[in-house]
């Protein structure tokens, strides 16, 4: 072989290899992004009720976990006529003619479906609570304070931290 031919498989092997070592580099990056690349200080606080438990033992959690299944599949009905109900606003809003009584009643139905729906987990979380210690029940209640539908706004939150209280005049 000449030297131009050289030339010419060393420059295109150097340049296969930039690509093969970009291509093997994206991807070890896309990896660690999908994969752990963000700390748990970074990653949101989950908000769902479920993980108002979070500070309690994992019997604890999986009981508070089952109440609130059971509240929710016996109060199943609540939900579904809710879903209905909401159905039948939208269907009223979207009439050509409005009928306001119609949907006042409709409106009125949605409210009672859901509060009692509400009211039957809520119920289920307070029969979990009696069922704490005292130093349970003051974890679960920080739990339910960050997590859970009692959570308080941000602001609020800053300004309840020990370190956070206004100086008294």
């Amino acid at each position: 072989m000449s030297g131009r031919a050289w030339k010419f498989l060393l420059v295109g092997s150097l340049v296969l290899n930039v690509f093969l070592i970009g291509g093997v580099a994206g991807g070890a990056y896309q990896w660690f992004v999908a994969h752990g690349g963000a700390t748990a200080a970074a990653q949101p606080q989950p908000r769902a009720l479920r993980f108002a438990a979070q500070g309690l033992s994992a019997e604890r959690q999986q009981q508070f976990v089952d109440a609130l299944k059971d509240a929710r599949r016996e109060a199943r009905e609540y939900a579904r006529d809710g879903r209905e109900d909401r159905r039948e606003v939208l269907r009223l809003l979207a009439a050509p003619q409005l009928d306001r009584a119609a949907l006042d009643v409709a409106l009125n139905r949605t409210r009672e479906a859901d509060i009692a729906l509400r009211s039957r987990v809520e119920q289920s979380v307070a029969d979990f609570a009696a069922t704490l210690s005292p130093d349970e029940r003051v974890k679960f209640a920080e739990g339910l304070r960050e997590r859970g539908q009692w959570r308080l706004a941000q602001a609020q939150q800053r300004l309840q931290k020990p370190g956070n209280q206004p100086a008294s005049d």
